[in-house]
């Protein structure tokens, strides 16, 4: 009679997520685990933005504030900051400070009321403490879908992108890119409510809010579709928006992000439609300012002149290098099918800044909360050799800063 040797059990080795997996409700690291984890990626993006204002400063007699804070865009934020929104401009009529959202200079406005600052070192330090939430966002973003390495890689990728030299100035580019990022790791991490009051202040922040608007819109009604159908061992989506919870609570906080999230930017276009006495109001306030969608004929036109006719400046050929670019990693990010949230925004601040007429010179910095586009350079950067990396990416610094030396010092528009 033989022996029955007793079954030795076989514990399985515990799960652990691979790179852009969502990790389960609850166990998500606290804000200091977050900024322990994040601190490489903002250190390396403070050099490299510090070293594109410092490379400037020896090429101009202007201070710091005069080349940063003191032109183009910022001085209407200043003098909505200071004097409020009615006024007649000599070109665009009436209502022409109501193209400019409310957000940052009611920021300015508050900063030099409580504390002594003057209206421009109180925009540029807003704007500073912006870009460092924003490379922030970008990181967590980046760091949930692809990992760590790429999450630092993507926050210096966005620290040199052409036009990254913006993002050290008072405009509202950084203050709207912190705004989005944080708005789609809240839907990552379905933080619902959360995604909602981001998507309200990014939509008062700027024209291109609509989108962040319709990402979180988009996604939470998704989940809450998903949500009618049965249960399934397949339902857990890790990096999409799909439910993570079916009960009243998780339906109601779905039902406040999709009321939510719109509210910013239709509260600003309802306000100018109502100054303006008809309800496309907004809309007329930036036809006078030379803006409008078409469908992208303009920005293809534009684009076409530059790589065919024979004298062209060097601002111009950037941008049309950019917006090729823009449109050929929109493809490759559909292509490695990134989370939906991710190719919604995408996707949507492309449609705009392509579909829009006028301001060519100013596209590529439309471009600046895109930075789901950096994704797949970051990605094959996180896998290469050290040496590689840091050789491609003091490259890229030179040319960047060099460029950055370029928009301030020589061309004659707005970066």
């Amino acid at each position: 009679m033989s022996q029955v040797q007793p079954r030795t059990r076989v514990t399985p080795p515990p799960h652990r997520p691979a790179a852009g997996t969502a990790r389960p409700k609850g166990s998500g690291p606290m804000l200091a685990g977050a900024a322990r984890r994040a601190w490489p990626a903002l250190a390396l993006y403070a050099l490299v933005r510090t070293v594109g204002v410092l490379v400037v400063l020896p090429h101009t007699d202007r201070s710091v504030l005069q080349v940063l804070a003191s032109r183009f865009d910022t001085t209407w934020y200043l003098l909505i900051a200071e004097e409020g929104y009615p006024a007649t401009c000599p070109v665009q009529g009436e209502l022409c400070r109501y193209a400019f959202f409310p957000l940052y200079p009611t920021l300015i406005r508050t900063v030099t009321a409580l504390t002594p600052l003057s209206a421009q070192w109180a925009a540029w330090l807003i704007a500073v403490t912006a870009s460092l939430a924003a490379a922030w966002g970008v990181y967590a973003v980046v760091e949930r879908v692809a990992g760590r390495r790429a999450g630092i890689v993507s926050v210096v990728l966005w620290g040199l992108v052409p036009h990254a030299v913006v993002e050290s100035m008072a405009y509202t580019e950084a203050l709207f890119t912190a705004f989005s990022a944080w708005a789609l790791y809240a839907v990552l991490t379905r933080r619902w409510i959360t995604a909602g009051v981001l998507a309200v202040l990014a939509g008062l922040t700027r024209p291109p809010g609509a989108a962040v608007a319709a990402t979180v819109a988009l996604c939470a009604l998704w989940a809450l579709w998903s949500a009618r159908r049965p249960a399934g061992p397949q339902e857990q989506r890790p990096d999409g928006p799909g439910p993570d919870g079916r009960g009243p609570r998780q339906v109601a906080r779905l039902v406040t992000a999709v009321v939510l999230a719109p509210l910013g930017w239709l509260s600003w276009f309802g306000w100018v439609g109502y100054r303006a006495g008809r309800w496309d109001g907004y809309l007329r306030v930036q036809e006078r300012w030379g803006t409008s969608f078409d469908g992208g004929r303009f920005t293809l036109h534009r684009v076409t002149q530059v790589f065919t006719q024979q004298t062209v400046f060097l601002d111009s050929v950037v941008i049309a290098a950019t917006l090729t670019m823009a449109v050929v990693l929109l493809v490759v990010c559909h292509l490695q099918r990134l989370p939906a949230p991710l190719l919604i925004h995408a996707t949507l601040i492309v449609l705009i800044t392509v579909g829009c007429a006028g301001y060519f010179h100013s596209k590529a910095r439309f471009l600046i909360p895109a930075f789901v586009l950096l994704i797949p350079l970051a990605k094959p950067l996180a896998r290469a050799r050290p040496a590689v990396v840091c050789t491609l990416l003091t490259g890229a610094a030179l040319i960047s800063n060099a460029y950055g030396i370029y928009l301030l010092t020589v061309s004659d528009h707005s970066p």
